[in-house]
């Protein structure tokens, strides 16, 4: 089944949409599949080119989402994790609000978090209740053990250190 990711701003307003399939939906969680249909040039990732495959992960109830990245070759690219505000799923079109902070996890698990610095601009622009805020630097840390625990959907870098 197909269906549009629309990631927002604070305000509602659509940053980026793109489509994607569902591969699997198990409680919470939605597994979607996308495929990059031209090359995308991200600050933090390189180059992203035309035919990459995205696995992206959204659970209905928590506040971050993980993508990951295969070449087109089928290569392993990497994980890319967005802090947002829990997804909403109409059946149709799956949206959630961005919330900046992102953690990149490279092939070898190397973790990198980037744009707290937008992500304090943007509580202080928008005024973030404290709740907000609060949910966001819990999600943070519990995304950041998950990855440290090689739990799902991290374990896949346990797999690829078995092959090598």
């Amino acid at each position: 089944m197909n269906l549009v990711v629309r990631s927002k701003d604070f305000n509602g307003s659509i940053r980026k949409s793109w489509p994607a399939e569902i591969a699997e939906r198990n409680g919470s969680l939605l597994l979607l599949r996308g495929v990059f249909d031209a090359e995308v040039s991200h600050p933090h990732l390189g180059l992203v080119q035309a035919g990459t495959v995205s696995y992206e992960y959204y659970w209905l109830d928590r506040w971050y989402n993980v993508f990951r990245f295969h070449e087109p070759d089928g290569a392993f690219r990497g994980f890319y994790c967005n802090l947002n505000m829990p997804p909403v799923f109409d059946g149709e079109t799956l949206d959630y609000i961005d919330l900046e902070i992102d953690v990149l996890v490279d092939v070898t698990g190397n973790v990198l978090v980037i744009d707290e610095d937008e992500f304090e601009e943007s509580r202080v622009r928008s005024s973030y209740p404290e709740e907000l805020v609060e949910n966001a630097r819990n999600a943070l840390k519990e995304l950041l053990g998950m990855i440290e625990r090689r739990e799902f959907p991290f374990d896949y870098l346990d797999s690829l250190q078995q092959i090598s």
